[in-house]
């Protein structure tokens, strides 16, 4: 079997290109599942970050030629705010690509594709999906809908299809036989290979161009130093796990049997109390010489 580069720098060097654009819009035709043309790359936010950022993530928009923007997010690194992360890039782009002046009805339809290699959220599947609907406070089947001469203005059917739409791919979750086109890109994108059995669009034109013998000696080079860097940011984010979490189990320990040392201590007094106060010590003493209260020694209730 061919070897294959990943997903994610492919798109830092290789999906970037005009000739190679096939592969992102076969991945979008299945994801969308319409014909999807992209028209050009567009600048995104990663062109702003600093290296040790561009080797946990990589993002990239491509603008389609019916003015629809995807913007692409591969994550390998875990980061508690990555919600709020798809909020700000989506948000992002729709003000930076609304011309000065224009109406918010040129707003661009923004679609925000997330493949993440760690676990975000809680849930088990490998595949979310996400938009937006404005439903019925006092009737949960009866959903905000667009007026006739809305619809004909704006060129659509659904409120949703003006807000911004959200995949998730967890795709370390699946481990399933690939059965539909959109499993097989996802079955790629977590093991990086591609059966001859694989017939999804944009797949067959992905055999050829990420194909890791067809790199020239620089771009091999580049692709080498980054998988040894995504290789010593899991080693150092793993052993940091490990280490945290045997101190974590450590200190557990040790603040356990400090704990039940104490509640020990504290039953023995409460029983002593007791005993004093059965034989017929006055309770306010009683309290007095334990340095218990009252209602510790004879609850109230």
């Amino acid at each position: 079997m061919a070897n294959y580069i990943r997903f994610d720098w492919a798109m830092k060097r290789l999906l970037r290109n005009k000739a190679n654009h096939v592969v992102l819009e076969g991945f979008m035709s299945v994801l969308l599942k319409r014909q999807i043309k992209i028209k050009t790359m567009l600048e995104s936010e990663g062109n702003q970050e600093n290296d040790t950022q561009k080797f946990n993530r990589v993002d990239m928009l491509a603008e389609a030629e019916n003015g629809e923007l995807y913007l692409f997010e591969i994550q390998n690194s875990y980061e508690i705010d990555y919600f709020h992360r798809m909020l700000f890039g989506t948000s992002k782009v729709i003000t930076d690509y609304l011309g000065k002046g224009e109406p918010y009805s040129k707003i661009k339809k923004v679609y925000s594709v997330n493949i993440v290699y760690f676990s975000i959220g809680q849930g088990d599947g490998y595949a979310y999906y996400g938009n937006t609907k404005f439903v019925n406070m006092n009737d949960s089947t009866d959903y905000l809908q667009l007026t006739a001469a809305q619809k004909e203005a704006f060129g659509i059917s659904e409120v949703h299809d003006i807000f911004p739409e959200y995949f998730i791919f967890k795709v370390n979750n699946f481990n399933d036989y690939a059965k539909s086109s959109l499993q097989e890109w996802i079955s790629f994108l977590k093991t990086g290979e591609i059966p001859d059995t694989f017939t999804a669009q944009g797949l067959d034109e992905a055999r050829k161009i990420l194909d890791y013998d067809k790199l020239d000696k620089e771009a091999r080079q580049d692709y080498n130093r980054y998988l040894d860097t995504l290789h010593f940011n899991a080693s150092v984010i793993d052993s940091n796990w490990r280490e945290g979490h045997i101190a974590g189990r450590a200190e557990g320990r040790a603040e356990g049997r400090a704990e039940g040392r104490a509640e020990g201590r504290a039953e023995e007094k409460l029983a002593i109390a007791r005993k004093m106060l059965a034989d017929g010590m006055p309770i306010d003493l009683v309290a007095k010489y334990s340095g218990l209260t009252e209602d510790e020694i004879v609850p109230s209730h």
